[in-house]
């Protein structure tokens, strides 16, 4: 039998379409096993039935017409069982139904499994006997596997549309397509599909008989892409605070990197046309930023990528022609870029749908700073058939309706209309203090990761910077940069921010983040050469890293030092005696320093058992609630598989935060809270019942979380941290907050709508 269910998989696997698969397993199974019938039954949750989807022994014509009650009958009772059921007697079991529109005869033997994916029942797979049969335990197996290999294809034919089609609805599902929140939101408006304007990888090897007149078209191109984001930056920037318009700056920056033009320079005269020299030095580029665990650094791969192809267009002589953007554009894209998005008019543009990327993107950045929803990562999103169609997206639960029924519609009309209430409300809150009823201050720090040569944000809504990433300058060349360009990248950073405190991170590379010029190739780079470890090993690269520090803050003094990944004493110990070096050098070449606060990033689990002795020997600490989930749970949050898993609210995450600032309390030593968990208004509650002396978030959370704030009391939400802390899941966790902010009118900065 092992044989004939390879052959199987094998015929599955190589079908067309869902329904050809699904006629494959009926048939030879049913020849298999020697069985009357074979059928599967594909279970809708939402109308609650079972559907005949496909039959070998019953009525052909019974297919898409015939619809089961949920949880009656045999096939109702292995859904609600979710395990294999073999009756040798069906007829005599209380639960037997017969259904004469199928064609039924009264079968006896009865074996039926469920189809489940990811711990949902997808379907039941049936085989019956007239006579009266107990199915052998191989024959079980055989059914189990067979099940096992549907529920890939169901899932995906779901999400594609393929199914409705089948079943007669829709070609696009008026049901919703998942993804993940990018920016929060509601957007109704029509769909037109952004498409790359050059293929990058459709460009062949060639040589080129005059280097010099190939190097000159293309610097050419190089600078007809930056006047194109330079004008962009000028027409959009108006609509976007100073740290999002730095995003141009970025792609300005990669454009005049040693790594992307220099590297592309280089393969030209060394006899390659412009274009294939383009391309490889591009995709080198990129894969170095796809193999990082990182999702912010991961997703710069689209970057990079999208500048090629830009440049590539250019070198090609296409001139992009315009497109139309009707009213309320929904852009829509297998991986939507941020110039695309640029390049929609504001007043036009309702939200952005991308088939990938992820809340990291810079499309998704972008889009947050804008105010406009957006939905990442859809999974099956049929993106060349979104063209023109009516499309609403919740931004909220990362949620893509196409061609919805107008009850649907009308629904997220209304929501639409409170969600821009809200948004008025908490534009009302900008110059307001974040602080408590009871008058606690709980002062708001900005998180970037991008690391440019421009000035960021100048708002009074933060406090300053909480979380300052270095190692994008890092990654953008191709040699270590030295310290006078580091000097002067952050120099202006704090310039920008002065006298407001900046927390600069010092390199934090390695392991699932390597730099072109440094390559670390490692096979759990979680866990591997990273961080403080490699800024240890190699003094010399954390000596002019911290040298570049001491120096730009001189004269201006709001320097805040963080160390990442520091996993033992011992390491903070041989830091400290570097950044001692340091300063002790340049105090003695006349320059007037001083020596900045120190601080540590809690990420390693370790360091919350030694918390006491860490609090004694730091000036603060960072928790990086990110990290620290992951490694608390033993969960990487980018494996679709046990991303579910993945919570920072689960009881053991919030116990472990709360011990870290109950002993931050006890040494006096400042705690901050860094992660995204910072930037959730419900968990922000209870952290500011833990008694956290700050919050670090992206620009797009501030208000949200001020709104929070300035509606508990202290008292109320240490309460409320009492009840978070003695339950038993994260699951039970969210239901409290949830009721709770619901019960206080604050339920719409958490879901769409009021």
């Amino acid at each position: 039998m092992l044989e004939t269910l390879h052959r199987i998989v094998q015929a599955v696997n190589s079908a067309p379409d869902l329904e050809s698969a699904l006629q494959i397993i009926v048939s030879r199974v049913k020849k298999a096993m020697g069985a009357d019938v074979v059928s599967v039954y594909l279970t809708d949750f939402e109308s609650h039935e079972h559907v005949l989807q496909a039959t070998d022994g019953l009525l052909p014509e019974a297919v898409g017409e015939v619809r089961l009650p949920l949880y009656q009958g045999l096939i109702g009772l292995v859904c609600e069982r979710a395990e294999p059921v073999n009756i040798s007697d069906a007829h005599s079991h209380p639960r037997y139904l017969f259904v004469h529109e199928t064609g039924e005869k009264r079968y006896h033997g009865f074996l039926g499994v469920p189809i489940i994916q990811n711990r949902k029942v997808l379907g039941v797979l049936v085989a019956r006997q007239l006579e009266q049969r107990s199915f052998a335990d191989q024959e079980v197996t055989f059914l189990f596997t067979l099940a096992a290999q549907l529920a890939g294809a169901i899932t995906h034919a779901r999400t594609s549309g393929e199914l409705a089609s089948m079943q007669g609805t829709q070609e696009v599902m008026a049901r919703y397509f998942e993804g993940r929140a990018g920016a929060t939101g509601v957007a109704l408006g029509k769909g037109v599909v952004a498409y790359p304007p050059a293929d990058l990888n459709a460009v062949p090897d060639r040589p080129n008989e005059d280097p010099e007149a190939e190097a000159v078209v293309f610097v050419a191109a190089v600078a007809n892409v930056s006047a194109e984001i330079q004008a962009l930056c000028r027409r959009i920037g108006g609509s976007l605070p100073a740290e999002d318009r730095a995003l141009f700056d970025a792609w300005l920056m990669m454009l005049d990197s040693d790594t992307l033009v220099t590297g592309t320079l280089e393969r030209i005269r060394a006899g390659g046309w412009a274009p294939g020299a383009l391309r490889a030095t591009v995709e080198e580029h990129a894969q170095v930023f796809d193999a990082m665990e990182d999702v912010y650094l991961r997703e710069r791969a689209s970057d990079v990528r999208d500048l090629g192809r830009r440049i590539l267009m250019h070198l090609q002589n296409q001139n992009s022609s315009t497109p139309e953007y009707p009213e309320q554009t929904v852009l829509v894209g297998e991986d939507v870029s941020a110039m695309q998005l640029a390049e929609v008019p504001r007043e036009r543009l309702a939200g952005v749908v991308s088939a990938s990327g992820s809340s990291f993107s810079h499309v998704a950045i972008l889009a947050r700073a804008m105010g406009v929803p957006a939905v990442m990562g859809v999974v099956g999103l049929p993106v060349a058939r979104m063209d023109g169609l009516r499309l609403i997206l919740d931004g909220y639960r990362g949620r893509v309706y196409a061609s919805p029924p107008e009850s649907v519609r009308a629904e997220y009309e209304r929501v639409a209309a409170e969600d821009r209430e809200i948004s008025a409300e908490l534009e009302a809150l900008r110059s307001l203090p974040c602080e408590t009823l009871d008058k606690v201050a709980v002062p708001l720090y900005l998180n970037t990761g991008l690391v440019l040569e421009a000035s960021l944000v100048d708002d009074d809504e933060v406090a300053g910077v909480g979380l300052y990433r270095t190692e994008l300058l890092f990654m953008v060349r191709d040699r270590f940069p030295g310290e006078e360009v580091q000097m002067r990248s952050y120099r202006r950073v704090l310039e920008t921010f002065a006298p407001r405190p900046v927390t600069m991170r010092t390199l934090d590379i390695g392991g699932d983040k390597p730099l072109p010029y440094f390559p670390v190739n490692e096979s759990n780079p979680f866990l591997g050469w990273r961080g403080i470890r490699i800024s240890l090993d190699h003094p010399e690269i954390f000596l002019t890293q911290v040298r570049a520090l001491l120096r730009a803050a001189e004269g201006l003094h709001n320097l805040r030092l963080l160390l990442p990944m520091i996993s033992t004493l011992a390491e903070l110990y041989d830091a400290k005696v570097l950044i001692r070096r340091a300063y002790d050098e340049l105090v003695e070449e006349g320059h007037a320093v001083r020596m900045p606060p120190l601080g540590v990033m809690i990420e390693v689990p370790a360091l919350i058992y030694q918390a006491d002795a860490l609090a004694r020997r730091v000036d603060f600490l960072s928790i990086g609630t990110n990290d620290l989930t992951q490694y608390l749970l033993a969960v990487d949050r980018n494996n679709a598989r046990v991303a579910g898993i993945y919570d920072d609210m689960h009881p053991a995450v919030l116990g472990a935060v709360h011990l870290l600032v109950k002993v931050g309390k006890e040494r006096k030593c400042e705690v901050s809270v860094c992660g995204e968990m910072a930037g959730n208004p419900t968990a922000a509650v209870l952290l500011l019942g833990m008694g956290v002396d700050s919050l670090s978030m992206s620009a797009g959370s501030l208000l949200r979380v001020k709104r929070v704030i300035r509606s508990f009391e202290q008292r109320q939400a240490e309460e409320l941290l009492e009840d978070a802390l003695g339950c038993e899941d994260a699951a039970m966790v969210h239901a409290l907050m949830q009721q709770t902010l619901e019960q206080m009118g604050l339920g719409g900065l958490i879901r769409p709508g009021k």
